[in-house]
Formats: C-alpha cells, structure tokens, sequence
C-alpha cells in the first residue's frame, strides 16, 4: 500500500478540532481523516483536495 505524504492523518472519532481564531469543528464519525495539506475546502476534515487531479487514459 502506497502512502501519500500529503494526505490526511486518519484519528478515531468522535473528534473536536479547534481553529486557530477559536473556532470548535465536531465530528461524530468513527473515523475521521484531518487534512494536512491544507487544501481542503471543508477543513480541517479531508475532502481528498491532496490527490492529483490528472487525468488517467
């Protein structure tokens, strides 16, 4: 299985993560992948933003 540096850190839920200006995020999931790139529009929840976007033939 191939790792990707770039991808989220997998952490068993629930989890609360809190932003930098205070903000409290909750999820209830029993799993839960945080983003590590920062690319993710729903951060700090992962919506694959890291993986590439080319197109395969």
């Amino acid at each position: 299985m191939d790792s990707d540096p770039h991808g989220p850190v997998l952490v068993e839920g629930p989890v609360e993560a809190v932003a930098a200006d205070g903000e409290v995020r909750r999820s209830d999931r029993f799993m839960v992948a945080l983003c590590t790139c920062r690319r993710s529009r729903d951060y700090p929840w992962c919506d694959t933003s890291h993986r590439s976007r080319e197109r395969r033939r």
